[in-house]
């Protein structure tokens, strides 16, 4: 015979027991797992393209004034505020880029006011996404880039989209991946930035840090654009699969907002890169 307790049969209980049991051993686990931590946008607000790589890198002299077939513009962020873009183009700005985004989880407030501002004075502009490989995937981030501002239409004063992949403000350069892992998450970002918007991204980096954190691979250069980063009298080397830059960022500051910048050739080729 079985025994009972207080009038209930043992072989009917004892199995709830054990699985109440369980579900507060579990419940307990649960609670004290501690919480993913957010990803970390605290640096983003001074971010900008180039900021890590003068800081690697440094500024090794000044480029040459106005080099023959060249067309001047600059680079833009939140942290420059308000922008006099009539006095920028009075100066001899003919495009710019404006930062919109970082990871997955940062706008720039003066995005707008920026790019419009730009658009209405003139310029050609196009918008810039901080590449933020230890947050989320390439794919992600092309899209979230896209949905806050990072798109491209054909309207003749739109340049496409550029991912500024370079030094990681947070932690490891490499934000912790292998250089394979790392061309994966940039094939990513590009073909997803290329399916969504109908263009080819450019890729904004150093040499030095693509050597170091792609293992300077040459899977870009025939599709994606260089915007090449180098503080120096001259441009230097290239990484792999480039025979030429289309944007060298020559300067952390001159006589324009921002970082300065050389088209590669005269105001006509800026033209058609926005056209496409």
């Amino acid at each position: 015979m079985s025994r009972t307790v207080a009038g209930h049969d043992e072989r009917r209980w004892r199995p709830r027991l054990a699985a109440a049991g369980a579900l507060a051993a579990f419940a307990s686990v649960v609670a004290a797992a501690p919480a993913e931590a957010a990803p970390d946008y605290s640096l983003a607000a001074t971010n900008f393209a180039g900021t890590q790589i003068a800081l690697h890198e440094g500024v090794l002299g000044t480029a040459r004034v106005d080099p023959a077939g060249q067309t001047l513009g600059h680079d833009v962020s939140g942290h420059q505020g308000p922008v006099d873009w009539a006095a920028a183009a009075g100066a001899g700005a003919k495009f710019t880029y404006v930062k919109a985004t970082e990871g997955t989880g940062f706008l720039n407030p003066q995005f707008i006011g920026q790019y419009n501002g730009a658009h209405t004075a003139g310029l050609i502009r196009g918008a810039y996404h901080f590449a933020r490989p230890d947050i989320s995937g390439g794919a992600e981030q092309a899209e979230y880039f896209i949905a806050h501002g990072g798109g491209w239409g054909p309207d003749g004063k739109t340049l496409p989209g550029a991912l500024d992949i370079e030094y990681n403000p947070y932690g490891d350069v490499c934000y912790g991946k292998s250089a394979a892992d790392m061309t994966a998450w940039i094939t990513d970002f590009t073909r997803t930035y290329l399916a969504k918007a109908k263009r080819s991204a450019l890729i904004y980096t150093s040499t030095s840090w693509w050597k170091r954190c792609t293992g300077n691979t040459n899977r870009f250069g025939n599709t994606d654009p260089l915007w090449l980063a180098r503080y120096a009298p001259e441009i230097g080397e290239l990484p792999a699969g480039w025979d030429k830059q289309s944007i060298w960022q020559f300067a952390r500051g001159g006589g324009l907002p921002g970082d300065q910048n050389y088209y590669n050739g005269p105001i006509g080729r800026v033209e058609a890169l926005a056209k496409g």
